[in-house]
Order: C-alpha cells, then structure tokens, then sequence
C-alpha cells in the first residue's frame, strides 16, 4: 500500500474563478460537447473533447526500474518531451472546474490508490514494503489525464525486503481511477470532472464501456473522455467506476471495479 502520510495537499489547492483568467492568461479555446449529454434522476454527464492538445508530448521513466527491487523511500526521475509542468493549461475549462494552482503535473497512482499530483521530474515517495502497481501519466492543470500513447507509464515494482512479486500483468486491459477527488465546493461544485485511465483497452459503442454508478444512478460510458458531472447534490457522493465488455461483465483485474467518496458543498 501507498504511505499515505507522504501525501500532500498541494494538488487540491485551487485558484478560485473570479481570479483563473488573471491567472491563465488570454483563452484561445471554447468549450464544446463530443457527443450526447446522458441525463438521469436529475444527474447529467457530458463527455468533452475541447482541450489543449498535446499530440507530441511524451513520458519516460528513468527510475524505478520496472520489476526492480528497492528500499523506501523510492526515487522517482522522470524525462518529458513537449509538456512543461507547473504551466497553466490555457483552455476555459481552467476556468470552471477545480483547476491546480500550481499548473500541469504528473499524476502518480499506486495500486490504484488515489492519485499524487508531482510538479517536478524528480522525487521521492515512502511506499509500504512488497509489490506495487505504479501508474504514472501527464496532467492538464485542471487534473484531465493525456491518453496518447507515450504520456503514461504502467509498471510494477517491489519495495523492501519481501520477495513477492506482483502478480498484476501490465499487458491486461485495466482501468484506474483519476477523478474526482476530495471536496468540491461553491462553483468548483457545479461542474465536477469524471476521469480515468485506460491501459490495454479502448471503449466503443460495440465493444467495452465503463459503467459508472453515480449516487446509484448508472451510466454507460462508451468514449474514453473526461465527463462533466451536473447536478450532484451537497453531501457524499458515491462513484463506482467498473470496465465492462459489451454485455455488461465485468473484465477480470484487480481495479476494473473501483468505488469513491467524494463531498460535495454548495
């Protein structure tokens, strides 16, 4: 398991709305839909497709070597081609959603763990002793995942003196959770961004989706986009993501079912 107290909170610090434009800069992009809007019991999820593109960006990792055996805490080190981090991502949507302070980062999953947002290409990182499953991919600033092939990086590792090794096959289709995450409130909570990330997979209209379970309600997502979410009330909301075929049967892996807490304050 990740040491969670290594976390820190500097992902979730967020420049308010009235001050993203001063902050971002002049805009160049407009906000657009990539297909049908999917409305039920009074929740609505938009899939958008509008963002700055990074058709070139790439990610490799240096350390730690995959399937290699270390102490902790982990050095992480990190090379990155036509992606600059700590940048502000100019697009609108910065300017209404929950949106990094600190601009584009690296997000860091272990074992499908909640994400850490990194803001530099070299760090350490305390993980528990045995086997992990480390994901790594390039980050918008306001948290949306870059899914070309080259902006990620899926490997396991082992930490400490316990032996085993993971038993997670990194050429299997997964789905790990990315968004949301923590507490939304006042206008960061009127438009709330469902993301995840795919290794191995792609979805489609006949072939896999994502089921997303919302607060109970279900939706089938067949696009692999970030979702605008609408329409959660104030309190806890539940997010249950799970990777399913065309039938709706779950694919055998260990985090193609994953569930979520979120707070929602008005």
């Amino acid at each position: 398991m990740l040491a969670l107290g290594s976390c820190s909170a500097s992902e979730t610090a967020t420049t308010s709305p009235a001050d993203r434009p001063t902050a971002l800069g002049a805009q160049t992009t407009t906000n657009s839909v990539a297909g049908e809007a999917q409305t039920k019991n009074g929740l609505t999820l938009t899939p958008f497709d509008d963002s700055p593109r990074f058709p070139s960006a790439q990610m490799r990792v240096n350390t730690p070597i995959a399937g290699s055996t270390m102490a902790s805490p982990v050095s992480f080190s990190y090379d990155l081609t036509n992606f600059q981090l700590t940048k502000m991502t100019g697009s609108d949507h910065a300017m209404q959603m929950a949106n990094s302070m600190k601009g584009q980062h690296i997000h860091l999953i272990i074992d499908n763990q909640p994400y850490i947002a990194k803001y530099e290409t070299k760090f350490t990182q305390d993980l528990t002793p045995g086997p992990h499953v480390v994901l790594s991919f390039l980050s918008r600033s306001y948290h949306e995942s870059l899914k070309q092939r080259g902006a990620y990086d899926l490997r396991t590792i082992s930490v400490g003196k316990d032996t085993t090794r993971s038993n997670f096959d990194v050429k299997a289709p997964a789905l790990f959770y990315s968004r949301p995450k923590d507490t939304y409130a006042g206008n960061d909570a009127k438009k709330i961004m469902l993301d995840f990330y795919l290794v191995n997979t792609t979805l489609s209209a006949s072939g896999n989706k994502v089921r997303a379970t919302i607060n109970g309600t279900e939706f089938l997502l067949d696009q692999w986009l970030p979702y605008l979410m609408e329409g959660l009330p104030a309190g806890q909301a539940t997010i249950k993501l799970e990777l399913v075929d065309n039938g709706g049967t779950l694919i055998p892996g260990p985090y193609n079912s994953v569930t979520r807490t979120i707070t929602v304050q008005p």
